[in-house]
């Protein structure tokens, strides 16, 4: 394992004095550095080249358009239908691929030996955004900077602030502003299945409006917000009407995220500053925190943040077939994980952060090992620890690039309690719940008064 590591020492401590990050500002890349993107890099940052095997293939710009006859709302047809399994890791043989799997997998075969399983295929380099994300990436390497001991970001708008990084908090900060579309509408489903594989689906409706995004945005325009996001509860009934409405910041220790809560019992609209850290989500049984969705969001302050350097690690990419409205939710929603069945690993380069709780802060995550995609800075897999230093859940980000727009994101988010034998699967998206990047809204659409129109109709 230490091998695999070491392959990438170079890439992982270019103009790095120190991987963890306590400081004040940190210097953006030079312009030297930043001449890479594009040329030896891809324009967000990768390694274009191919690895030496040639089972990582180079990048040649992703998905960037849909397939003939996509329609917007559809579901997306696969573009790699036709590929078959390279090989199947189990039980029996995980040992043999060891250093190609995080610790998390290998816990997920100790403690399903009889059930969990990885189908490897082939390496797709499928992530691709717009080009004008890519010129604004090469255009803001040289100004963004970490403030506040890497609570917030300065001098970045619309692409990568750190496609280069130095440290763990620049790779985080990476996947928080991460592209994801200018606007999105969502209906997705919610289920926390019990040790047998029984569960009551949650359904949501969320909008996200990533202002940072938009074109001609200017940093000083954003007063602080990166962006909004509102998540209604449609059903069970019992729960139906909740509304969570988020304005996230870009400085979190100058202002730090600002939420709110519609309560359909009482008609109000409250504070909720406790949307934040480890308390837990909505509707989530207790089996995930507050900023554990989209993997990881929000301020990073409670934790040190150390850049481990890069892996080629097998891990979930390309998951059309999980996205797929030729199944139902019962087909993936089986006792103890998600079904095998239907996932698809693939080798891919990531960056390995590992992030420790300060001396001081509370969480109930003592130690998090985070695997961020060096393509998309999406996080794809994530390996967390309790109290006591054990292997307690492991996250894994299953995505697909959503060629209409194009972004690479989730199409499930799943997290798996070891302990528990339970998981949380977010994103269901297979039975009629779809992504709608078209909407038309602005800032207004996000507003207190707004929240409470919203619960009131």
């Amino acid at each position: 394992m230490q091998s695999n590591f070491t392959r990438f020492a170079a890439a992982a401590a270019l103009g790095c004095a120190a991987a963890t990050t306590t400081g004040g500002a940190l210097a953006a890349v030079s312009a030297e550095e930043a001449a890479r993107l594009g040329a030896e890099l891809t324009p967000l940052g990768a390694e274009r080249a191919g690895n030496a095997d040639g089972s990582i293939p180079p990048w040649e710009g992703g998905i960037s358009a849909p397939p003939a006859g996509y329609n917007p709302g559809d579901h997306h047809p696969d573009p790699y239908a036709d590929d078959q399994p390279l090989l199947t890791i189990t039980a029996d043989n995980f040992q043999q691929h060891r250093e190609l799997l995080t610790a998390g997998h290998v816990a997920m075969f100790e403690t399903y030996p009889d059930t969990f399983r990885m189908q490897v295929y082939p390496t797709r380099r499928s992530a691709a955004v717009p080009q004008r994300i890519y010129d604004k990436t090469a255009q803001i390497a040289t100004t963004a900077e970490l403030v506040a001991d890497g609570n917030g970001v300065t001098g970045a708008i619309n692409g990568i602030p750190f496609p280069i990084p130095k440290n763990g908090l620049e790779v985080i900060w990476n996947h928080i502003l991460r592209f994801r579309g200018d606007q999105v509408a969502r209906h997705i489903a919610q289920a926390a299945p019990t040790r047998d594989g029984s569960y009551t689906l949650v359904k949501f409706e969320d909008e996200v409006y990533t202002q940072y995004s938009h074109a001609n945005m200017r940093e000083a325009d954003l007063n602080n917000v990166i962006g909004f996001f509102v998540q209604k509860v449609t059903s069970p009934a019992r729960l139906a009407g909740s509304i969570l409405l988020v304005h996230e910041t870009l400085d979190q220790h100058r202002e730090p995220r600002r939420a709110w809560v519609y309560n359909p019992g009482q008609r109000r609209v409250r504070r909720a500053p406790n949307v934040a850290f480890d308390n837990p989500g909505t509707a989530a049984d207790g089996m995930r925190t507050s900023d554990q969705f989209d993997m990881f969001n929000g301020s990073p302050e409670r934790y040190h943040w150390e850049l481990l350097g890069k892996r080629e690690l097998y891990v979930p990419y390309n998951s059309y077939k999980l996205h797929s409205d030729a199944l139902g939710n019962d087909d993936i929603l089986t006792p103890l994980h998600i079904n095998p069945e239907h996932l698809r690993y693939e080798k891919h380069r990531v960056w390995v952060v590992e992030a420790t709780l300060k001396e001081g802060q509370r969480h109930i995550y003592k130690r998090r090992t985070f695997y961020v995609d060096e393509d998309s800075w999406q996080i794809l897999v994530v390996d967390q620890y309790d109290n006591r230093d054990q292997l307690w859940r492991v996250s894994e980000g299953h995505g697909i690039n959503y060629y209409e727009v194009p972004t690479y994101w989730t199409t499930l988010e799943v997290h798996t309690d070891l302990q528990a034998g339970r998981y949380l699967a977010i994103g269901l998206d297979n039975e009629n719940e779809m992504y709608d990047f078209d909407i038309e809204r602005s800032p207004r659409n996000y507003t207190t008064s707004a929240l409470r129109r919203l619960g009131r109709r």
